[in-house]
């Protein structure tokens, strides 16, 4: 049973318990079965990780080691290397090139929408990458942060950066071909989780992907002031309780994924989901066993169609 708001996210019934969570946010403090099988997901790979304690504990997994593309959750690297950057400056001014803008429209990538000759900080540049999942973004962040004289040689440089940054967090089955994941960008469920866990152990990171609405300004190429306003592309933003990022990705190849992070109390998960037909519902379902709820086979996210290309 499902209730639909006005909002982008729909309140949904925990059918186990008969209990309807209504006027609220879909917040799981659902009723506790005593029913201890697996939740079942559609994803084809999942991972759900106890993150409390130092080392993680594994608390689902479905083929969890298995190599699968992973769209724009690849994006969470883009950050990484941006933020790994010693002595980063998050208030250097970027300008837009339309190359940017050019690159959304071949590839039909989602797009933050950025305008030719606008002059965007690092910091912005971040929330339009994780946020709308801004594919114009993270091509501006590469073309800045890679090395070269020409912005194919920055961007491999940037690519390269990525790469190496996978490796030296020992994410052996991780690979990027883009800074997009519009590419042969792959990785699995377990290593996207790492990665997730060092990307949130930055403030920076981990304030932008909980923020479900960012209004910025910029100057404009005319010398006027531009008005941005991005909206976080996970549903599951203020729709469960505890939830605080981490990115989605979409493409047909690599289907609905999904990298999370939820804490309440003492508690805290990390866990993703790729190739998914319902990825906020996997989500859902994974936290409900990590916080101690695994009833809610009948909880509901219900997306409406988003403005641009989907992420």
């Amino acid at each position: 049973m499902t209730v639909r708001k006005p909002s982008r996210k729909v309140v949904a019934a925990v059918a186990g318990g008969g209990a309807l969570l209504v006027a609220t946010p879909l917040v799981a403090h659902a009723v506790i079965s005593h029913n201890n099988a697996p939740p079942k997901v559609a994803a084809k790979g999942a991972a759900l990780v106890d993150v409390s304690g130092k080392g993680g504990t594994s608390v689902f997994a479905k083929e969890a080691d298995s190599v699968r593309p992973i769209a724009s959750t690849t994006k969470i690297m883009v950050a990484s290397v941006v933020l790994d950057t010693e002595n980063v400056d998050l208030g250097l001014r970027v300008p837009v090139a339309q190359a940017y803008r050019d690159y959304v429209s071949e590839h039909h990538a989602s797009t933050a929408d950025l305008q030719t000759g606008d002059k965007l900080t690092v910091r912005q540049l971040l929330y339009a990458a994780l946020l709308p999942s801004g594919a114009d973004a993270a091509y501006a962040l590469a073309d800045t942060f890679g090395e070269g004289d020409t912005r194919s040689q920055r961007v491999k440089s940037f690519v390269g950066k990525m790469n190496a940054k996978a490796e030296s967090l020992h994410l052996n089955k991780t690979t990027f071909s883009t800074f997009d994941g519009t590419g042969k960008d792959s990785s699995t469920p377990q290593e996207l989780v790492k990665l997730a866990r060092h990307a949130m152990q930055n403030p920076v990171f981990r304030k932008a992907v909980k923020t479900e609405k960012f209004k910025s300004e910029a100057p404009a190429a005319n010398g006027r002031t531009r008005y941005y306003t991005w909206n976080n592309t996970n549903h599951l933003l203020g729709a469960y309780d505890g939830v605080v990022g981490i990115k989605t990705g979409t493409t047909a190849k690599a289907g609905e994924c999904l990298v999370f992070a939820a804490t309440r109390g003492d508690k805290e998960f990390v866990g993703a989901v790729l190739n998914s037909d319902d990825r906020f519902q996997d989500a859902a379902k994974l936290l409900d066993r990590g916080f101690g709820a695994d009833d809610a086979e009948d909880m509901k996210i219900e997306e409406e169609p988003p403005d641009g290309p989907r992420d």
